[in-house]
């Protein structure tokens, strides 16, 4: 009997059993999600109205702030949903989707990352050729990249995933529908199946790492020999951003791979998950807007706009009282 015809639905794992602590974490969670969504959405807004930046680095961290919205919409509404309802239930293809779009998001921002890691390697190191070697088109081409790798990581996990056959029964021990949950309820020979796609996703991740980590040794090594300070400044205010969030990436995503199963147990685990899931969505708009005075400015000038059209509309609201 397939997957598909035995389970219709999987029961995620509640923070709590009491209501009025179901309420609270409802409530923080939709400030968080707030703040992600205000975050990211002035950054994309802001980004986009303001010619200034609309070069290679804001293209990239426009494509980032996109991502990052899109991994936090994936997980925190229904987790926000169930502590609301008092549910614990997600459907089958509402799981499959869950962890599709998940690992999509997540896979094509580590790549995202790699590529922007690149982009500040030619800028500092070879700044003579970043206008030949990163114009428009190769922006294109290494985003469409990295979203397409993202989409092919995504389909190659999902279908291992939920190909296997689960003797188990359908408690997942997560928030949301987490790979390595699921196969916990898997028969343990088809779980062998996964190993491999396993060992080649974490080869590729590595590979990554690999690349970012000596593209900043190139990139120190050079700002360290700038004969200016204040371009040695400059130069460390365009790369220390992107750093923290990768710093960030990095080591949420390693805590909760390399927990040992000794100190296991399901409250460390939702916390663990949150860490990656959760988090760097919502501070790395905050990490890039505190760091980046272009961005400082344009995001000034846009919460400027938005103050005069409030006013604007308070006073035409005044006005037709007045004449009302």
């Amino acid at each position: 009997m397939s997957n598909r015809s035995s389970i219709t639905a999987f029961l995620l794992l509640p923070f709590t059993d009491t209501r009025e602590l179901q309420l609270l974490h409802f409530g923080l969670f939709l400030g968080i999600y707030l703040a992600a969504l205000l975050g990211n959405g002035l950054i994309l807004t802001a980004i986009a109205c303001d010619h200034r930046l609309h070069t290679p680095m804001y293209f990239f961290l426009l494509n980032l702030a996109l991502l990052d919205l899109g991994s936090i919409s994936t997980t925190l509404p229904k987790a926000m949903a169930n502590s609301l309802w008092d549910t614990r239930a997600i459907s089958y293809s509402g799981c499959a989707a869950q962890v599709f779009s998940f690992v999509f998001l997540i896979s094509a921002e580590f790549y995202l990352l790699t590529v922007m890691s690149y982009d500040r390697y030619i800028a500092i190191c070879y700044p003579l050729y970043y206008g030949t070697l990163i114009d428009s088109r190769a922006c294109a081409k290494m985003a469409a990249a990295a979203w397409g790798s993202g989409v092919l990581t995504a389909v190659l996990h999902t279908a291992n995933t939920f190909s296997i056959p689960l003797c188990e029964g359908n408690a997942v021990d997560q928030f949301f529908c987490e790979i390595p949950q699921i196969l916990k309820l898997s028969c343990s020979e088809a779980y062998l199946r996964v190993i491999g796609v396993l060992v080649v996703s974490v080869c590729v991740v590595f590979g990554c790492f690999v690349f970012i980590v000596l593209s900043y040794v190139h990139i120190f090594r050079t700002v360290l020999r700038m004969p200016s300070e204040q371009g040695r400044h400059k130069a460390f205010s365009t790369c220390l951003p992107h750093l923290a969030i990768v710093s960030l990436f990095v080591s949420t995503a390693m805590v909760a791979g390399l927990k040992p199963s000794s100190i296991s147990s399901p409250s460390l685990d939702l916390l663990v998950s949150g860490l990656y899931s959760v988090v760097p969505p919502a501070v790395n708009p905050l990490i890039y807007s505190m760091r980046n005075r272009e961005l400082k400015v344009a995001l000034q000038k846009l919460c400027g706009y938005f103050s005069a059209a409030l006013n604007c509309l308070h006073h035409s609201a005044c006005d037709f009282q007045c004449m009302s």
